[in-house]
């Protein structure tokens, strides 16, 4: 493995664990602060693999080629959560700094550990419990009623590993599942939501923290495909909360880099703690062009323990899109009649390759007027997919 070029002044490498959107979208920011980005990519053409300037292929589950990358950084983040353990322990071994570090990370690899860590500290969770059998599964749902929510502990996201169970029969093959893994499910009660909140946070290794404005995530088959920013009409006093919250669960959790909070609000105000992701979070990609300093440059500025810049919004509203997969492969085209239609819209493509509902893009656009936004955004996003033609 080659080594990273290292900009002269003293500038630090930056590596990343993963090849895929999150860093890819650190590179700008990266050359912005004049650090370099090293990313270990899964293929030559991985998304991020394609815009950073050193990105050797490699196993981010083999201790020694991990090791050998890592040497050469300043510091080591991560574009997933599904690093093991031991290569994060042989890296602390190395004397390299990791950030998050591996306790704050099994709370986003492992959602019982997560439970289990958010009730200890007192802080509001949907009634759970971990089950291997049906026995422990109907007990569960005689005392919360069904339908319950099962979850795998790990390895589940964007609706995957999440299974809403009406009967027993509906757990069995999941139980099965998750016995051969040598696993148990996490049942959690059904949450009568009226929507669904993120908080978004950085903190730094010496404590410092910065929180965006409280957003609103809206979700289409377990998908996101639209974040507004901030959420409407959310009263001031719930949005001061639900951020306590989030900065509770940083400090509690020794959290470094940037951390989103999933969270249900209910009917009389009060949320509910739903998922953590220990990184920058699909909820965070408006302040890429709403707010003074996105979410890829916070992570980049927390991991290097460099002051956290404000997280302030520029504009009343900022109104996030996300470009799923569709049937046209050839995207490039489309951006001549976005950009024609609406100078002010912001495209993000990530150089993934088109597979129907995958995420491969967003759009971001900011102003006064949220339906306009609204309408603006989704109209952008569907004729990228090729849902529209005009």
């Amino acid at each position: 493995m080659s080594i990273p070029p290292r900009a002269p002044g003293g500038f630090p490498v930056v590596g990343v664990i993963g090849g895929g959107q999150l860093a890819r979208m650190c590179a700008g920011p990266a050359a912005e602060l004049g650090v370099t980005l090293a990313v270990l990519a899964e293929a030559p053409d991985a998304s991020a693999a394609l815009v950073a300037p050193f990105a050797p292929v490699g196993d981010h589950t083999d201790v020694a080629t991990v090791r050998e990358f890592a040497r050469h950084c300043d510091v080591v983040t991560f574009d997933h959560e599904h690093v093991p353990a031991d290569v994060i322990d042989a890296l602390l071994a190395d004397g390299v700094a990791v950030h998050p570090g591996p306790k704050a990370l099994l709370h986003a690899q492992d959602k019982l550990v997560m439970r289990a860590a958010l009730t200890d500290a007192g802080l509001p969770c949907p009634r759970w419990v971990a089950a291997s059998t049906e026995a422990e599964v109907t007990a569960f749902a005689d005392e919360v009623g069904w339908p319950v929510v099962v979850k795998t502990p790990r390895g589940g996201y964007d609706g995957k590993g999440v299974l809403l169970a009406s009967s027993v029969e509906d757990v069995r093959a999941w139980l099965t599942a998750a016995s051969e893994r040598g696993e148990q499910l996490l049942l959690e009660a059904r949450v009568p939501f009226v929507r669904e909140l993120s908080v978004l946070l950085a903190r730094s290794p010496s404590g410092q923290a910065a929180a965006w404005p409280v957003v609103e995530t809206v979700q289409t088959d377990g998908i996101c495909t639209e974040v507004i920013a901030p959420a409407p009409d959310l009263d001031p006093d719930a949005a001061r909360a639900a951020t306590v919250i989030g900065l509770d669960i940083a400090a509690t959790l020794g959290v470094t880099g940037v951390m989103a909070v999933e969270l249900f609000e209910l009917a009389d105000g009060s949320v509910v703690v739903n998922e953590l992701a220990m990184r920058p979070h699909n909820s965070g990609h408006w302040s890429m062009d709403g707010a003074v300093t996105g979410q890829f440059e916070q992570h980049l500025r927390a991991v290097l323990d460099l002051p956290l810049g404000s997280p302030r919004a520029r504009e009343p509203w900022t109104v996030m899109g996300n470009v799923l997969g569709g049937e046209h492969a050839d995207l490039y085209p489309t951006y001549r009649h976005l950009m024609a239609r609406d100078p002010e819209l912001k495209v993000h493509l990530y150089g993934k390759s088109v597979r129907p509902g995958r995420k491969i893009g967003h759009v971001n656009v900011s102003g006064t007027d949220l339906a306009d936004l609204r309408e603006r955004a989704r109209h952008a996003a569907d004729y990228i997919q090729g849902v529209i033609v005009e």
